[in-house]
């Protein structure tokens, strides 16, 4: 199956970046701190913590996480991306091959310690990892969740997302927005994962 691949710039205007830019100037102050897979996880826990799943289909998915990083820019926060500048696609998806192992514990891990997770399930896409996470922590009051239309078991997430009263949004500006209010209120409330 063929993977829809949308442009940076549309992406980048989907999650309302250019607004983004101008509170930057505002907030100069801000900034979060980026931590990618295998990166260990930071032991100082002072700002809140947001995990980027969803769709990466192994590089395939478009690197939807770059632009929702750029859009938290004015922010003091530690965002946990699982997409790994260094995967390697030959690593065999078993538990006895040590990178594959060290890139689901480091997930495991980065899921626990956030107070905010992101799943966006991009059309084309199937992202049977992100399904499995969704899963196990559906019922934590932590999930924002994208599934458009094309993607490939939107009804499964929709269905378990209502049945979970989990936060579903329709488009990336929702999506954006949401994740902004959920980090604004963990920080405001100093709730941060332990």
């Amino acid at each position: 199956m063929a993977t829809a691949r949308l442009p940076m710039s549309r992406i980048f205007a989907a999650l309302g970046v250019a607004a983004c830019i101008g509170t930057m100037a505002s907030a100069a102050h801000a900034e979060p701190l980026l931590v990618t897979s295998p990166t260990p996880l930071p032991l100082d826990n002072h700002m809140p913590r947001v995990f980027m799943g969803g769709s990466i289909d192994m590089g395939g998915a478009p690197d939807w996480q770059a632009a929702m990083t750029h859009a938290l820019s004015d922010m003091d926060v530690v965002i946990l991306n699982p997409r790994r500048p260094d995967w390697n696609p030959a690593w065999r998806p078993e538990a006895d091959e040590p990178e594959f192992r060290r890139q689901v514990e480091w997930e495991l891990a980065a899921l626990e310690a956030s107070d905010v997770i992101v799943m966006y399930f991009a059309p084309g896409t199937q992202s049977p990892i992100s399904l499995l996470e969704m899963g196990l922590h559906a019922r934590t009051g932590k999930l924002i969740v994208l599934a458009p239309d094309g993607f490939w078991r939107k009804g499964n997430v929709d269905i378990t997302a209502q049945a979970y009263g989990v936060r579903q949004v329709q488009t990336m500006e929702e999506l954006t927005a949401a994740v902004r209010e959920a980090l604004s209120e963990a920080a405001t409330k100093g709730r941060f994962t332990r």
